[in-house]
């Protein structure tokens, strides 16, 4: 998959990059479109797509792995707080098709922090959230 996939590349070296931290199962490396300061991405260095490609032991080191960062983040850059983001599928924002995970340090100071959401929060429709989570909680019954 190295030949095709950006991170794979990156993860063999293929493709440079910054490397944070690396282990048997895991790479992490700083993101060259940072949304804060200290953003970095932490990848299975065997190829998923997605989340739902991901097996399990992949996707519980890279979340260990994006944690250990995380409080690295806090403790070496002074981040007053973190974000881990995934983005599964074109339409939910994945753009390279090899999961991973953003670590995205957050600062009240907004000259180290760039990153804005669309989405902000409103209530939503008690009907519709009891309907929802019925069904959800029988499809995984």
């Amino acid at each position: 998959m190295g030949d095709q996939c950006l991170f794979c590349g990156i993860v063999t070296g293929d493709v440079p990059s910054v490397q944070v931290a690396e282990d048997a199962t895991t790479f992490a490396f700083m993101d060259i479109n940072p949304a804060s300061d200290g953003h970095l991405l932490v990848v299975p260095k065997r190829h998923s797509k997605d989340l739902f490609e991901i097996s399990a032991e992949d996707l519980a080191a890279v979340t260990l792995a994006a944690q250990r960062v995380a409080k690295a983040a806090v403790r070496e850059l002074g981040a007053d707080g973190v974000n881990l983001l995934n983005c599964c599928g074109a339409d939910a924002w994945q753009s390279v098709f090899h999961f991973h995970l953003h670590v995205i340090p957050r600062y009240t100071d907004k000259s180290k922090d760039r990153l804005t959401l669309p989405w902000s929060p409103v209530p939503g429709d008690v009907n519709t959230i009891a309907e929802l989570g019925g069904r959800l909680g029988k499809a995984l019954g």
